[in-house]
């Protein structure tokens, strides 16, 4: 017995194909921070021959760092890559197995959709555009009274609050996904391949 499992299996490819676009797309962004961070490097042992640091590299790492993370999560929920400590669960049935799983994916789900509507009111605070009205309809919060930039490059705050919002709703669409199918195989007696 399962619930509509021939649409979870269609889901789950169309998900996988994003998610893993997203951690591509983190692993470069990672990538070209640590680049980045060599060449600033070794811009400061060569200050005296005209080359420098890479202005605002401390600001590009921060934040490229934490948007690479937002990228990660959804596949890291998507294929169980979190931290898990399988050393008692090992000794139980299989079904026990897979209701401990369709637990533990169920209590990320709730933490995804906190991150989720944390990061939402942490944008509302930086986000300077729309009228009250629009604002209060979405939670968002009041209009902050002067637009917050990064400290060097003068970056909107709000862009990589933007930005890092994409990840975290497509973590919390990704868990949603895996309690369907870990439920799934909690009904079917045991977890299925990943």
């Amino acid at each position: 017995m399962a619930i509509a499992l021939n649409a979870e299996r269609r889901v789950g490819r169309v998900i996988a194909s994003i998610s893993r676009a997203m951690a591509i797309g983190g692993g470069l962004l990672l990538t070209a921070m640590a680049v980045m961070t060599v060449v600033s490097i070794v811009g400061r042992m060569f200050t005296g021959y005209g080359l420098g640091p890479v202005p605002g590299d401390y600001e590009l790492v921060a934040n490229g760092c934490a948007l690479a993370v937002f990228g990660f999560l959804p596949f890291c929920q998507l294929y169980r890559g979190h931290v898990t400590v399988d050393i008692l669960t090992i000794q139980f049935s299989k079904r026990a197995q897979a209701i401990i799983g369709f637990m533990g994916d169920l209590l990320v789900t709730v933490a995804s959709i906190v991150i989720l509507k944390q990061l939402w009111h942490g944008f509302g605070e930086k986000f300077p555009f729309g009228s009250d009205g629009m604002r209060e309809a979405l939670g968002m919060g009041y209009k902050p009274f002067f637009p917050e930039t990064t400290y060097e490059l003068e970056i909107p705050v709000w862009i990589p609050y933007a930005f890092a919002l994409v990840g975290a709703t497509l973590f919390v669409i990704v868990s949603i996904y895996t309690v369907w199918r870990s439920l799934n195989w909690a009904l079917q007696g045991e977890e299925g391949a990943l």
